[in-house]
């Protein structure tokens, strides 16, 4: 299901000024690509589903691991929309991930074969979203420009558990020149419902990241000479969450394959 740089690069060109209508559309029709540059000024959104008896505590997770997992929307139980989705998140995500026992069983363009009544969806903000200030404001955001998804690693910070979930936090890293990390803190801060500010600026080892080169999941990142590596929470780690403690069923979008939302970015900037 994966798509090369080149065909990454032409559908994330193509996929700019679409409306996010327009986006699941052509997912739902069965295209597949990572969606950062995607639909500029629409947020994006990371997706878990999970079965209504994990529901509160899933939230709770979530509340007190606010940096990986903002919730931005919660889907009451079976629902396939909701306030920020006019469609149908079976569907609309262009890559999804089905995981059972913690074990990933599945990655499929669509899951409604999957798909249970007793599911709850969780919208989590995405880092993604503000991509599009950072390179207003002259920023690179390099994986963008290459067409590539971004680099996440799983780090050796846990996060805060609660009675029946824990996990790692995982982190989405994007270098940025050392005269702009200031400009690159500054600007995500203003968006604390889509991660905020880094959670690290500086030696990957810190979070226990050996090779840069080698990201758990996405694509490995441009470095370039006087960089300096920027890491941001990321919503993949409810996925490392499923994965440690192995909960019945559990659906996501696929790593940098987000759903497209039909909630404007300019809404969740703060003065």
């Amino acid at each position: 299901m994966s798509v090369t740089n080149a065909e990454g690069s032409a559908a994330a060109s193509s996929g700019t000024a679409a409306t996010p209508e327009q986006a699941r559309a052509r997912f739902a029709a069965g295209l597949v690509t990572q969606t950062s540059g995607w639909c500029a000024g629409w947020t994006q959104a990371n997706v878990i589903a999970l079965p209504r008896d994990l529901a509160f505590d899933f939230l709770l997770f979530a509340q007190r691991n606010p940096k990986p997992c903002p919730v931005l929307d919660v889907f009451e139980p079976g629902e396939v929309g909701g306030a920020l989705l006019a469609g149908d998140i079976r569907t609309d995500v262009p890559a999804y991930r089905v995981y059972e026992r913690g074990v990933l069983v599945e990655e499929c363009a669509e899951v409604r074969h999957r798909w249970r009544d007793d599911l709850v969806t969780f919208l989590l903000g995405c880092s993604f979203t503000f991509e599009h200030a950072l390179r207003e404001a002259g920023v690179p955001v390099r994986h963008i420009d290459a067409g590539r998804n971004v680099a996440m690693y799983t780090t050796n910070r846990p996060c805060r558990p609660t009675a029946r979930l824990a996990g790692p936090l995982v982190v989405s890293m994007r270098p940025v020149p050392a005269d702009r990390v200031a400009d690159a803190v500054r600007i995500t801060a203003r968006y604390p419902g889509v991660h905020g500010a880094p959670v690290h600026v500086g030696d990957p080892a810190a979070l226990g990241i050996g090779d840069l080169a080698r990201p758990d999941f996405g694509d490995p990142p441009d470095v370039r000479d006087g960089d300096v590596p920027v890491f941001w929470g990321c919503g993949v780690t409810p996925q490392a969450m499923v994965m440690a403690t192995r909960p019945e069923l559990a659906i996501s979008h696929s790593p940098g394959h987000m759903l497209i939302t039909d909630r404007r970015d300019a809404e969740y900037l703060v003065p």
